[in-house]
């Protein structure tokens, strides 16, 4: 009698234990529908662009959803989410696995590229120029050219201190940032410092701090603050195309703050909003904009900041090895 009724435990037991089995939902890690949802999710409560960039994310939503499939593959599920993604036109935005990156680049790839460094490194920078950790610069035709090749290269204060002990006693300094993706803030707001006497206000930020569509931070004012060491108060131009990006977009944004300051080249590439990071379920990384960065005026920065005189690239001069964008800034020097 007892072996039976120990029989019959176990088949209760087995029966629960099956029953249980039935009631607990899969794994979402591997559940497309449960990262799809997450992702969505997180992106219609923190991302900051939507009414600027025209999109509608619960219309995205409808559109897309009804496509996630239980069975898909890891493939076909990331192709999806970088598909939607992609409809906000944002360069901060990202989702990365360990076999793919989604990003959106058209920010620069439908533009002129406006920059070839073979041509600045061969004929303007040419032998001797200084290298002062990420800055190289060579004196031209008593004009301090400076190139900055990506902000995500650390300037230290020494760097500075050299920078602006080449300047002293020249008609003026042409930094360029064509082709500079971004990188730390804190080295555009370092580099900027160099440039101005006096406080400047530069623009305005808020972030976006929760699920409603207005749930914004106030405002809080940019400002540049002169730098203590070393710096150089004379005519400063700066150079853009549209790949100047992120962190090379708030300094150009910086630098029209500066009374003494133009702008040449080609709309820096935009990026006015700091990213925020995250995790899908499954383990893939996004992140997306979630601030918002406005010029003194009013005006988002996401878009690019406006050059003062435009300038492209001539296909004869750069096959002659001459920088039409360079000899332009050197021109206005030329005629001061």
């Amino acid at each position: 009698m007892k072996k039976l009724l120990s029989i019959a435990g176990l088949s209760v037991l087995l029966l629960a234990l099956s029953c249980e089995s039935l009631l607990i939902p899969g794994d979402p890690a591997s559940d497309p529908v449960a990262n799809f949802e997450f992702l969505w999710r997180e992106v219609d409560q923190k991302y900051a662009y939507f009414d600027y960039k025209s999109v509608d994310w619960d219309s995205v939503y409808s559109e897309y959803r009804p496509q996630v499939r239980a069975d898909m593959s890891e493939q076909e599920l990331f192709d999806l989410l970088a598909a939607m993604l992609n409809l906000l036109r944002d360069g901060h935005v990202n989702l990365t696995s360990a076999f793919d990156r989604s990003r959106n680049w058209s920010w620069y790839l439908d533009y002129p590229p406006n920059f070839n460094s073979n041509v600045v490194y061969r004929n303007y920078l040419a032998d001797g120029y200084r290298i002062s950790g990420p800055l190289h610069h060579q004196i031209i035709d008593s004009v301090l050219y400076v190139y900055y090749a990506s902000f995500a290269s650390e300037i230290s204060q020494a760097n500075l201190d050299a920078l602006m002990d080449a300047a002293q006693g020249l008609k003026g300094v042409i930094i360029d940032i064509r082709g500079n993706g971004g990188g730390s803030g804190a080295n555009a707001y370092a580099l900027a410092s160099c440039f101005t006497a006096d406080t400047l206000l530069y623009g305005w930020q808020r972030i976006k701090s929760g699920p409603g569509d207005d749930d914004f931070s106030p405002w809080s004012a940019l400002r540049i603050y002169p730098r203590s060491g070393k710096r150089f108060d004379g005519q400063l131009v700066l150079l853009c195309n549209r790949n100047s990006y992120s962190a090379a977009n708030l300094f150009a944004q910086m630098i029209t703050a500066l009374p003494h300051a133009r702008l040449v080249g080609d709309q820096s590439g935009g990026g006015g909003g700091i990213p925020a990071f995250g995790e899908l379920p499954n383990g893939w990384m996004y992140r997306f904009s979630a601030t918002q960065t406005l010029t003194p005026q009013g005006e988002h920065t996401e878009g690019g900041i406006p050059v003062d005189i435009r300038v492209d690239m001539d296909p004869l001069d750069e096959a002659a090895g001459i920088d039409s964008i360079i000899e332009s800034a050197l021109e206005l020097f030329r005629n001061s």
